[in-house]
Protein backbone atom coordinates (compact mmCIF):
# COMPACT_ATOMS: atom_id res chain seq x y z
CA UNK A 1 0.00 0.00 0.00
CA UNK A 2 1.37 3.42 -0.91
CA UNK A 3 1.85 5.96 1.85
CA UNK A 4 -0.65 8.70 2.56
CA UNK A 5 1.13 12.01 1.99
CA UNK A 6 0.22 14.75 4.48
CA UNK A 7 1.60 18.21 3.71
CA UNK A 8 1.18 20.81 6.44
CA UNK A 9 1.44 24.53 5.66
CA UNK A 10 3.69 26.45 8.03
CA UNK A 11 3.14 29.85 6.43
CA UNK A 12 2.52 32.85 8.66
CA UNK A 13 -1.28 32.87 8.42
CA UNK A 14 -1.58 29.12 8.90
CA UNK A 15 0.86 29.26 11.80
CA UNK A 16 -1.14 31.98 13.52
CA UNK A 17 -4.40 30.13 12.88
CA UNK A 18 -3.24 26.89 14.50
CA UNK A 19 -0.68 25.12 12.34
CA UNK A 20 1.78 25.44 15.19
CA UNK A 21 -0.30 22.80 17.02
CA UNK A 22 -0.08 20.53 13.98
CA UNK A 23 3.67 20.20 14.44
CA UNK A 24 2.92 17.45 16.97
CA UNK A 25 1.09 15.43 14.30
CA UNK A 26 3.62 12.60 14.09
CA UNK A 27 3.29 11.98 17.83
CA UNK A 28 -0.51 11.99 17.66
CA UNK A 29 -0.90 9.32 14.98
CA UNK A 30 -1.74 5.75 15.88
CA UNK A 31 0.90 3.10 15.26
CA UNK A 32 -0.95 1.90 12.15
CA UNK A 33 -1.33 5.43 10.82
CA UNK A 34 2.36 6.15 11.42
CA UNK A 35 3.35 3.14 9.33
CA UNK A 36 1.37 4.38 6.33
CA UNK A 37 1.79 8.16 6.53
CA UNK A 38 4.52 10.48 5.32
CA UNK A 39 4.37 13.98 6.79
CA UNK A 40 5.83 16.89 4.88
CA UNK A 41 6.17 20.48 6.06
CA UNK A 42 6.00 23.37 3.58
CA UNK A 43 6.75 26.99 4.23
CA UNK A 44 3.57 28.08 2.43
CA UNK A 45 1.04 26.17 0.35
CA UNK A 46 -0.46 29.38 -1.07
CA UNK A 47 -4.10 28.61 -0.27
CA UNK A 48 -4.94 31.55 1.99
CA UNK A 49 -5.94 33.83 -0.88
CA UNK A 50 -7.23 31.29 -3.38
CA UNK A 51 -9.13 28.66 -1.42
CA UNK A 52 -12.64 29.07 -0.02
CA UNK A 53 -11.67 27.89 3.42
CA UNK A 54 -9.81 29.05 6.46
CA UNK A 55 -6.29 28.42 7.64
CA UNK A 56 -4.57 26.29 8.65
CA UNK A 57 -4.38 24.32 5.42
CA UNK A 58 -3.16 20.75 4.99
CA UNK A 59 -3.04 18.62 1.86
CA UNK A 60 -3.84 14.96 2.45
CA UNK A 61 -3.24 12.74 -0.57
CA UNK A 62 -3.88 15.67 -2.90
CA UNK A 63 -7.02 16.95 -1.16
CA UNK A 64 -6.91 20.35 0.50
CA UNK A 65 -8.25 20.38 4.05
CA UNK A 66 -9.04 23.76 5.56
CA UNK A 67 -9.36 24.58 9.25
CA UNK A 68 -7.17 21.56 9.88
CA UNK A 69 -6.99 20.12 13.37
CA UNK A 70 -5.24 17.01 14.66
CA UNK A 71 -8.54 15.05 14.98
CA UNK A 72 -9.69 16.18 11.51
CA UNK A 73 -6.40 15.05 9.96
CA UNK A 74 -6.45 11.69 11.78
CA UNK A 75 -10.03 11.05 10.66
CA UNK A 76 -9.18 11.84 7.04
CA UNK A 77 -6.13 9.56 7.18
CA UNK A 78 -8.29 6.73 8.57
CA UNK A 79 -10.80 7.18 5.74
CA UNK A 80 -8.07 7.10 3.10
CA UNK A 81 -6.41 4.03 4.64
CA UNK A 82 -9.75 2.20 4.77
CA UNK A 83 -10.43 3.04 1.12
CA UNK A 84 -6.97 1.86 0.07
CA UNK A 85 -7.45 -1.44 1.89
CA UNK A 86 -10.82 -1.98 0.22
CA UNK A 87 -9.27 -1.19 -3.15
CA UNK A 88 -6.55 -3.85 -2.73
Amino acid sequence: MSKVIVTVCLGTTCHLMGASHLQTLSGELSEIQSQHVEIQWKRCLGYCNSNPGKAPFVIIDGEVVSEATLPKIAEKIDTILQNKQVGN
